[in-house]
């Protein structure tokens, strides 16, 4: 997400010369503007609407849901859908929804979920690190930096990227949610993050104070371990602390008992999750024309742990994109993809299509932009991660997709599961985590090689400056 810096609004003029009112809205406009509806039916129609039941609600194409199917070709769902309430932890929710797939599998359960308030803690934690990191590394810019203020506008966000989320499993593990459930401040974020960037903006200052007198980075490190101690304890105020390990044990759906003993976290995961971490690679559609298919980019301050894996992506056509998805589905196994989740959305039908509301003839004109237009005018971004679990596809073209969300059963789609047309995914579908395997040769060389740097505010790195998504 952008930083936004302040503006100044240009001055009436005080005077009345032609010159100097040159872009001010004069009567005669104004006049004209109110002649040229006052014949217009369609503007009168819609106006009506509009102020009686809303925009979206007289916009609804109703087509579009009629003709809604919702039978797939592939559909591996067979669970309740998660809850990440008034959080922004969506992508954390997606990559633990993928997971526990085939955990429910392997251990022949009907339901089951790994703590995503453990995962939120360490990311936290880990997160508080890597932005004092930053103001270390940008000590000596002027505080009017755009980068620096990039980095104070947003400290410790609850959004967050797949290579994120592999680095918080390596290091930390996971957990059973019985092991660290749910507390408030978990679904409910908002006043715990406000604590903590408050204490993170003070520590910037002081550690840039520091420097600024003479610190040496080793100095300044110093001071950084005494400043997390503070995030430490407000994070184990607000969530509890992280178990270092537990007794595992659980009945499986036929009721047989099993006692797996005694293990850490990241044995749990090292165990339970048999997704091969190592071949997940990132493609993102970016189809702006100064950002080549073929070629792999990260953001620049965009990660959680130092010293963990570089947020990576590797730019596909949308073709390339929606193969990868498919064949993954059709071997099993969901999908995690990031998206701009508000546009062309009914969220009680659980429907997207790209043309769902009529805002065109609404409004008497197109809105015009393309999706590479929209991102460089900052009209779109990836807001939201979900799980594709199911898509239809007729004489290998897909058709629509089954999505997983986060954000309960109560009046989303069809008990939190909805349904994405295909002209939905080449418009507002940005990136999906798959094998590396599903490219073709070319783009798997294309790996290797060292991504563009984008800046922070990309829109591509949107998705871990999110509040709530």
């Amino acid at each position: 997400m952008q930083a936004i810096g302040l503006t100044t609004l240009p001055s009436l003029p005080m005077t009345t010369t032609a010159t100097q009112q040159r872009g001010v809205i004069d009567a005669e406009t104004i006049e004209a503007l109110r002649l040229s509806l006052e014949c217009d039916a369609t503007y009168r129609l819609a106006r009506n609407a509009v102020t009686k039941v809303g925009a979206d609600d007289a916009a609804f194409n109703r087509d579009v849901v009629s003709q809604a199917d919702w039978s797939f070709s592939t559909w591996l769902d067979d669970w309740p859908v998660t809850n990440q309430k008034k959080s922004g932890r969506c992508w954390m929710f997606a990559a633990l929804n993928l997971f526990r797939a085939s955990v429910m599998k392997n251990l022949n359960v009907k339901k089951f979920e790994f703590s995503q308030n453990y995962t939120l803690f360490w990311d936290k934690f880990e997160r508080a690190n890597w932005f004092l990191e930053c103001i270390i590394e940008t000590a000596t810019r002027d505080l009017g930096d755009r980068h620096v203020s990039f980095l104070l506008d947003y400290p410790i966000d609850d959004g967050g990227q797949w290579n994120m989320f592999v680095n918080l499993v390596r290091r930390h593990g996971l957990v059973p949610k019985d092991l660290m459930p749910e507390t408030q401040s978990s679904s409910n974020t908002a006043r715990m993050n406000s604590v903590c960037k408050g204490f993170l903006r003070r520590f910037a200052s002081d550690l840039r104070s520091a420097i600024k007198d003479g610190a040496s980075e080793d100095e300044a490190r110093s001071i950084k371990e005494t400043q997390l101690q503070t995030i430490w304890r407000v994070l184990c105020t607000h969530l509890g602390e992280p178990p270092k390990s537990f007794l595992w044990q659980y009945n499986d759906k036929d009721r047989a008992f099993h006692r797996e003993g005694e293990m850490t976290p990241v044995e749990f995961a090292q165990k339970y999750v048999d997704i091969p971490l190592d071949e997940y690679v990132c493609l993102v559609h970016d189809p702006r024309p100064e950002h080549p298919y073929g070629k792999t980019y990260t953001v620049e301050f965009l990660g959680n742990i130092v010293g963990g894996e570089q947020v990576v992506y590797l730019n596909v056509d949308i073709e390339t994109m929606k193969r990868a998805a498919v064949e993954t589905l059709e071997e099993g196994e969901p999908v995690w993809f990031g998206c701009d989740v508000g546009k062309q959305f009914q969220r009680q039908v659980g429907l997207w299509d790209a043309k769902l509301f009529d805002y065109d003839v609404l409004y008497g004109e197109a809105e015009g932009l393309d999706k590479a237009g929209r991102l460089h005018f900052h009209h779109t971004a990836m807001t939201h991660a979900m799980l594709f679990t199911g898509v239809d596809v007729l004489e290998g073209i897909p058709q629509k997709w089954r999505v997983e969300n986060s954000w309960g059963d109560d009046h989303v789609g069809r008990k939190g599961f909805q349904l994405m047309n295909d002209s939905w995914f080449e418009q507002y579908v940005f990136e999906i985590a798959t094998h590396r395997s599903k490219l073709p040769a070319a783009l798997q060389a294309a790996l290797s090689e060292p991504p563009q740097v984008l800046a922070p505010w990309d829109p591509m790195g949107a998705l871990a400056s999110q509040e709530a998504g």
